[in-house]
C-alpha cells in the first residue's frame, strides 16, 4: 500500500510561485506556520484551493498523479470522481509516495464559503495570512472551525496552542462561527475566560 512522506510547505509554496489563485496550507501545517514554530510531527500536508482551480494547482505537478478521496476510498481523479468528493491526494509517480493533500473548497463572488455550513463565508484577504517568508496559510481561527466538527487529540492540542496567540478578532470570528455550527461547543467557552479577580 502506497505510504505518506509528506513535502514541507515551502516545497509546495515554491512549486506554486505566482499563481493567482488564492491557495493556502492548512489543518494542523497551517497552525505551525501561524506559530512559527513545530509544535508537533505531521504525518502530511494538507492545502485549500477554490474547487475551480484545482486544475491550476494539479498543472504545477506534472510529476504527481492526483487522486479522489472519499469515505476512505481512493481513486483516480476524473470529472465524476472529483464530484464526490473534496480531497485530493498527490501520489508522486516516481516516489510512489503521497505527498500532498489538496481540499478543493467552494467560494462565492465575495469568497470562501465553508462546505460544511454555507452561512459561514470570508473574504479571501482575511482568510489568508502569510509567514515572513511568503508561505500562505489559512488564518488559525478557520482551522480551528474545522478542527472543531470532532476533535481529536491532536485537535485539541492544536487549539490550546493557538489559543493564547489568537487575538481578538479571530476569538470572536471563532465564536461567532461556532454559534453558528456548533453551537454547545465547549471552546466557545474557552475563547473568553472568566477575568481572575483582582487580590
Amino acid at each position: 500500500m502506497t505510504g505518506w512522506d509528506a513535502w514541507h510547505p515551502r516545497v509546495v509554496a515554491d512549486r506554486l510561485a505566482g499563481l493567482d489563485a488564492p491557495w493556502c496550507v492548512a489543518a494542523g501545517w497551517a497552525v505551525d506556520l501561524f506559530l512559527g514554530r513545530r509544535t508537533r510531527t505531521h504525518a502530511d500536508l494538507e492545502i485549500a484551493v477554490p474547487a475551480d482551480r484545482f486544475a491550476d494547482v494539479a498543472a504545477r505537478f506534472p510529476d504527481c498523479a492526483f487522486h479522489a478521496v472519499r469515505a476512505g476510498t481512493i481513486t483516480p481523479a476524473t470529472p465524476d470522481s472529483l464530484r464526490g468528493s473534496h480531497q485530493t491526494w498527490a501520489l508522486e509517480t516516481a516516489a510512489g509516495v503521497w505527498r500532498f493533500d489538496v481540499f478543493r473548497e467552494p467560494r462565492d463572488a465575495d469568497g470562501w464559503v465553508y462546505r460544511r455550513d454555507r452561512r459561514v463565508r470570508r473574504p479571501y484577504a482575511e482568510l489568508i495570512k502569510a509567514t515572513a517568508d511568503g508561505v500562505p496559510y489559512l488564518a488559525p481561527e478557520v482551522v480551528l472551525l474545522f478542527k472543531a466538527k470532532g476533535p481529536r487529540d491532536k485537535d485539541e492540542a492544536d487549539f490550546r496552542a493557538v489559543l493564547p496567540a489568537l487575538d481578538a478578532d479571530g476569538r470572536r470570528w471563532l465564536d461567532g462561527a461556532l454559534g453558528l455550527t456548533h453551537p454547545a461547543h465547549p471552546w466557545r467557552a474557552a475563547l473568553y475566560p472568566p477575568a481572575t479577580p483582582s487580590p
